[in-house]
């Protein structure tokens, strides 16, 4: 695939994503993303504390050995190609532990434990709001 088109490709599928799904499912998601973020928040704050350290991640140049392609034009105009071997850089993502203050990431649970339950009433709402403007058929 040439890069153009690989890039173009790599550009429209978010938009390809976004589209799918029904209107009612849209207009879920839609209405109940904060919700769902600090839900998200909220089980990776339990986590921490049920482990006893947070994991973060980084991200580490590396370098590989791997096999490069020469292009050149000979005395004729023809176009050759010569493999020789050659250290390419990569980045690897790296995962590691990183300690916790208990105290306070017990007040940050409490804390998003508060906001979800501010927000449960209102993503309801929402919910039963959408799937009454979007009817979904039963096949």
């Amino acid at each position: 695939m040439p890069r153009n088109t690989a890039l173009t490709a790599l550009a429209v599928l978010p938009l390809l994503v976004a589209a799918c799904g029904t209107p009612q499912e849209r207009c879920i998601s839609k209405h109940t993303r904060e919700y769902r973020n600090v839900s998200s928040l909220l089980q990776e704050v339990e986590a921490n504390l049920e482990r006893g350290y947070a994991w973060e991640e980084r991200q580490v140049v590396r370098d590989r050995l791997t096999h490069c392609r020469d292009l050149y034009r000979d005395r004729k105009g023809n176009v050759q190609t010569t493999i020789r071997p050659c250290w390419r850089d990569y980045v690897d993502i790296e995962r590691y532990r990183v300690p916790i203050d208990p105290a306070a990431e017990q007040r940050k649970r409490d804390g998003l434990a508060e906001r979800k339950a501010e927000l449960e009433g209102t993503a309801n709402a929402y919910v039963q709001a959408c799937k009454k403007a979007f009817p979904e058929e039963k096949t």
